[in-house]
């Protein structure tokens, strides 16, 4: 079974959130939202795809419970069977899969505590 299939997202704490939103779209020429940029891509089979980049408030609770300044999504096949399969080799799985018209979620924990979201995009 094939488990990541890419990222899908880049999330990093910061002190003035829009101000950086600011500086990279002024800069680097990222068109940002409120959320940050997205990024779309095509795979090799035709569908589409996305990978967000978006920096969120210094005091997001949102990592937690890692004490880290960043955290990345990463896209998977089929979020009910790797964490079915996750949970049997111990990893620690931090919450349950919710479900939204974007895609389904599931956050884990890596060996060091960093908080790692896993993204089943809607029709896989």
């Amino acid at each position: 079974m094939k488990k990541v299939t890419g990222i899908g997202g880049i999330f990093f704490k910061s002190e003035d959130p829009k101000g950086m939103r600011e500086w990279y779209e002024k800069n680097l020429g990222l068109e940002n939202s409120e959320y940050g940029t997205n990024f779309e891509w095509q795979r090799a089979d035709g569908s589409k795809g996305s990978t967000v980049w978006s920096p969120f408030s210094a005091n997001t609770k949102y990592f937690e419970p890692s004490k880290r300044e960043f955290m990345i999504n990463y896209i998977v096949d089929d979020i009910e069977a790797l964490v079915a399969e996750l949970r049997a080799s111990g990893v620690t799985i931090a919450d349950d899969i919710i479900t939204e018209e974007y895609g389904k979620f599931v956050h884990i924990l890596d060996p060091e505590g960093n908080k790692i979201e896993l993204w089943e995009m809607p029709g896989e």
